[in-house]
């Protein structure tokens, strides 16, 4: 593994841990600030989709294919990574992705 797969791991799962912990304080949501006006369903939809992401990249580790665009196979970058561990995306390709990717 890599120096770079191994800082994502490390934060990738901090990340994972913190959403886990948060999604299940007051029963999905009710745990977060009052200031986030965000219905309750919404909030908890949005940590289900990070968890999923989060996954998909810990599984992209694990699969060797971390760092790599998954629309046109080129490599991320490592200022993008460093920013975005659980990009899936270069930055080229994303903001031309169909919405169900």
């Amino acid at each position: 593994m890599s120096r770079i797969e191994s800082e994502a791991r490390s934060l990738l799962l901090d990340r994972r841990e913190a959403l886990c912990r948060a999604h299940a304080i007051g029963g999905g949501g009710r745990g977060f600030a009052p200031e986030e006006l965000e219905p309750e369903t919404v909030v908890v939809d949005q940590v289900v989709r990070e968890l999923a992401e989060v996954d998909a990249a810990l599984h992209r580790i694990a699969a060797g294919s971390y760092g790599t665009c998954s629309a046109c196979g080129g490599p991320l970058g490592l200022q993008r990574l460093r920013a975005i561990p659980e990009a899936r995306f270069c930055l080229g390709c994303s903001g031309h992705r169909p919405e169900d990717d």
